[in-house]
């Protein structure tokens, strides 16, 4: 496999970028055109010595907007850890780089609208959770790995990436047709990835959890659900499991993702938004599109539907059940569990009743193992596929006691664990191990609906606590406002990084100044002034109550029925996406 360069120099001139690889043995520099966006290999020596020189740690790729092309660049890395002993770094710093040298041949909305495409570019790239490797393939897991050809191994790592995951691939277009230039370019995921070197009985073991998010119908919660015409499901996040001990190294992969039909829940004020199936749309075509890709990649397939079982969730638990059923395909199994129902007033023991009813399921599906010499000893015959609404919260919690399971038999098939033992009973690694997965759902919470995950204390302590229903509360108070008011942007931000909207270069008009309904400044103001004169007539009360309630039930009554209206109207008010309207905004 072709490794990408770990160490780089970016030398800037007037003219030209120059990205010099430091690497033992290397004598390439990437040459990057700044006035015809050209890239060409040159060797050191033709790097001009006034060139302005800083250190790099990776190449996101290019991305045009207002004012032209511009050069995105790690700046910073953290090491995460080392996975089969290559080093798996985190992201932490970005630079966007124009490759003009001035703005001055914009005209004033052309630089606001540039300004603010660079806002959206660097909201995506400061959203934690961005990861790379330079000489192994993250995109892949252990058994999509282990099953690969000859041809497969010799490929760059930009060509052989499996694309659900290549969050810069979009940016790194321009790079994917010059295969002398795949050493620059550095696939790079987005989710969450945790190493930790564990210790049980004396025996240490390298425990690891890496969650991939699908670029693929990417975007934020309200705004995208379902799925698209190609069958990706929103919010679709690969999660696997690994442990190394003694040379062996075992796997177990799950996902998670949106139900897989046409569906939506646009915000309009409203603190839980009704569900809305589409009218219109095959949904079984779509449906069968998702899971025939499913069972492809990751063979037989156990759906975990968790959502509630009455009230507005009810229409798509039964539309679920009847699509699975009218598919009638032997690979998929169906099972819903009402989360909220059976863990109601604290009782989140009932969990266990659908851990025991998927156990055999489990059992015949087993995870992917290779012993200390390289032979695969059994493969993953399939996965469970768990869902909520957001496929976040109660997604979670499900999903780190499937991997408890999972982890147990392969400690105890390794010999970290000795007959009897039980992974609940050793309290140090369940500690760390309780933990990751609450970050986990923390990392794909933040990544999806803008704030950390719920639930994360019956996670990390195995029991629900007044502090964890708090804490709840306040994050459900954060979800709302930005649901409401900043995901507009967000979602904007995301297509613009992945590419689904593109800034037109000969026509420089965007999408960015619709004009907004008279009702979105009038009556929030009508409201506010109503409610203000009625207080003020509760505090300097008039001659005679009578008077003193009559005004301040003509103001009273102004500013409620204001509300009312503007909750009626509750879409117009909305920080709702612009550029890209398409079937994810049904």
């Amino acid at each position: 496999m072709a490794s990408t360069y770990s160490s780089l120099s970016l030398h800037t001139t007037p003219e030209k970028f120059y990205i010099e690889a430091g690497d033992d043995g290397a004598n390439e520099v990437l040459a990057i055109d700044r006035v015809s966006t050209e890239m060409t290999l040159i060797g050191r020596k033709d790097v001009p010595p006034s060139a302005v020189t800083r250190p790099i740690c990776g190449i996101m790729g290019t991305v045009r907007l207002v004012a032209g092309m511009y050069l995105i660049v790690i700046t910073k890395k953290r090491k995460v850890g080392d996975l089969l002993g290559h080093v798996v770094w985190k992201a932490v710093e970005f630079d966007v780089i124009s490759y003009k040298k001035t703005v001055l041949h914009l005209t004033d909305n052309q630089m606001q609208d540039n300004k603010a495409f660079l806002g959206m570019m660097n909201n995506v790239l400061n959203t934690d959770g961005f990861y790379f490797a330079n000489d192994y393939d993250l995109t892949h897991t252990l058994q999509r790995l282990a099953n690969t050809s000859p041809e497969f191994q010799e490929m760059s790592l930009l060509e052989r990436a499996d694309q659900r995951f290549v969050w810069n691939g979009h940016l790194l277009r321009d790079f994917s047709t010059q295969p002398e230039l795949h050493r620059f370019a550095c696939p790079v995921i987005h989710g969450y990835i945790v190493m930790k070197s564990c210790c049980i009985n004396g025996k240490v073991f390298e425990w690891n959890l890496i969650s991939r998010r699908s670029c693929f119908r990417a975007g934020v919660r309200y705004y995208v659900r379902g799925i698209d015409s190609e069958g990706h499901a929103a919010n679709f996040v690969e999660t696997e499991q690994i442990v190394q001990y003694n040379g062996a190294k075992a796997s177990f992969v799950q996902t998670r993702g949106s139900i897989p039909f046409y569906w939506s829940q646009r915000p309009n004020l409203k603190y839980k938004p009704k569900p809305q199936i589409s009218k219109s749309g095959n949904h079984l075509d779509g449906f069968q599109r998702h899971f025939d890709s499913q069972i492809i990649t990751y063979g037989k397939q156990v759906i975990l539907n968790l959502i509630n079982q009455k009230g507005s969730e009810k229409p798509l638990e039964l539309a679920f059940a009847k699509m699975v059923e009218s598919l009638g395909n032997g690979m998929i199994k169906y099972v819903a569990f009402d989360f909220h129902k059976e863990c109601s007033r604290m009782r989140w023991h009932r969990l266990q009743i659908l851990v025991d009813m998927v156990a055999d399921l489990q059992e015949e599906f087993g995870y992917f193992l290779v012993d200390a010499d390289g032979t695969v000893q059994v493969h993953q015959e399939g996965t469970f596929r768990s869902n909520c609404m957001d496929c976040l919260d109660r997604t979670n919690v499900v999903q780190s006691l499937l991997a408890r399971r999972s982890l147990q038999s392969q400690l105890e098939r390794m010999g970290v664990l000795y007959v009897g033992q039980r992974i609940e009973d050793q309290i140090d690694f369940e500690k760390i191990y309780k933990n990751a997965w609450a970050d986990n759902a923390n990392a794909c919470a933040k990544q999806y609906a803008g704030t950390g995950a719920l639930k994360t204390d019956f996670t990390r302590t195995g029991k629900r606590t007044q502090w964890g229903l708090l804490m709840d509360g306040w994050n459900s108070m954060i979800r709302y406002y930005k649901n409401n008011f900043s995901d507009g942007f967000r979602q904007d931000s995301i297509d613009l990084f992945l590419g689904n909207y593109a800034v037109d270069e000969v026509d420089m008009s965007t999408a960015l100044h619709e004009p907004k309904d008279w009702k979105f400044l009038t009556l929030p103001i009508i409201m506010v002034v109503a409610f203000s004169m009625c207080i003020i007539c509760l505090l300097m009360a008039g001659d005679t109550w009578t008077e003193t309630l009559a005004y301040v039930l003509f103001w009273g009554m102004a500013s409620v029925v204001t509300f009312g209206v503007i909750l009626f109207n509750g879409r117009d008010f909305v920080d709702a996406p612009k550029l890209v309207q398409k079937e994810k905004m049904d």
